[in-house]
């Protein structure tokens, strides 16, 4: 055989065999099975045909592993949702819904987690250039097990939100009511317009399911959390209610945007903004009660609300 001719092929299993003998050689190394004597063009040819097999190889093994096997597996969602509350809320925020530095993952449509097999080898090795790390056992984050991945993905997939099969209402007339007779937009902001003492709603309509909205107008203090101990719920404990008296007696009432041991700020209900010291405070409570009232059907009739969650839908979607 010439100097000149490729003696290994892969098979199947991973290996090379020699073309002679017909022997398994494992896959050590690319140096390891070059012949001892090879022209420049036929040593470039060779490792094209080399990378192109590593690559198609790589590409069918992602396919095969692209089926998540915990999937749909309520057990396994229960496990992996105590792990992203342990390893991945700090980033992601509550329930999934984004943070500060992570990105929503509800949305079924991900930028980089274009499935299973993607958003394994995303959590296994992380995304380099981001402050995603590698979360694997052989990774610089938490040593997470191949397992406990699997899991993660599973509760992933079962917070995701999907767009209801037909409308709830008319987003025209939720518009109208949410900058109009029912004053959302006194508190909440839509893509800069609107109040800042709530949350900002422009992507809530994309991230929570219509009963988590429903459930959150009609009962707002029910899916208000304490830190990230509380990840079924839907908003951070930075909306519950504080009150503080003034060393002069006077009450302001609103929500904290800052807080250490020795100061507070926050905002009044009017939008007014303070910056005061702990030690010159008669009192400070904080409540576990959101300040945003309870919209009732006789504040907000069931057909309007449909309406309004529309509106937020409609928004959310784009």
């Amino acid at each position: 055989m010439s100097s000149d001719t490729i003696p290994y092929y892969f098979v199947g299993d991973g290996s090379v065999k020699n073309v002679a003998s017909g022997k398994a050689s494992p896959l050590l190394g690319l140096a390891n099975w070059l012949p001892a004597k090879r022209s420049l063009i036929s040593t470039g040819r060779w490792f094209s045909t080399t990378l192109l097999a590593i690559m198609v190889a790589t590409t069918v093994a992602l396919a095969a592993d692209d089926h998540n096997p915990l999937a749909g597996d309520p057990k396994a969602a229960k496990a992996g949702e105590y792990e992203f509350r342990i390893n991945c809320a700090l980033c992601h925020g509550l329930g999934a819904r984004g943070g500060g530095r992570g990105p929503d993952l509800t949305r079924a449509q991900k930028k980089h987690a274009t499935s299973d097999a993607v958003m394994f080898q995303i959590i296994n090795s992380g995304i380099p250039g981001t402050a995603m790390p590698a979360n694997g056992t052989n990774g610089q984050g938490v040593g997470m097990t191949d397992q406990e991945i699997w899991e993660l993905i599973t509760y992933i997939r079962s917070v995701e939100v999907k767009a209801p099969a037909k409308p709830i209402g008319d987003a025209t007339h939720g518009k109208e009511l949410f900058y109009g007779d029912a004053n959302c937009s006194l508190c909440h902001m839509i893509s800069g317009k609107g109040g800042r003492l709530g949350p900002e709603l422009t992507s809530v309509g994309g991230n929570r399911t219509v009963e988590a909205i429903l459930d959150s107008v009609r009962n707002p203090s029910r899916r208000l959390a304490w830190g990230l101990t509380e990840p079924t719920k839907e908003f951070a404990q930075e909306y519950e209610t504080v009150t503080v008296v003034t060393v002069n007696g006077k009450e302001i009432k609103g929500v904290i945007l800052n807080e250490d041991h020795f100061s507070v700020q926050m905002m009044d209900t009017n939008e007014q903004i303070y910056l005061l010291e702990k030690d010159k405070l008669r009192s400070f409570q904080k409540s576990r009660e959101s300040m945003m009232p309870k919209y009732d059907a006789a504040v907000l009739n069931d057909k309007d609300l449909g309406d309004v969650v529309a509106y937020l839908i409609n928004v959310g979607g784009k």
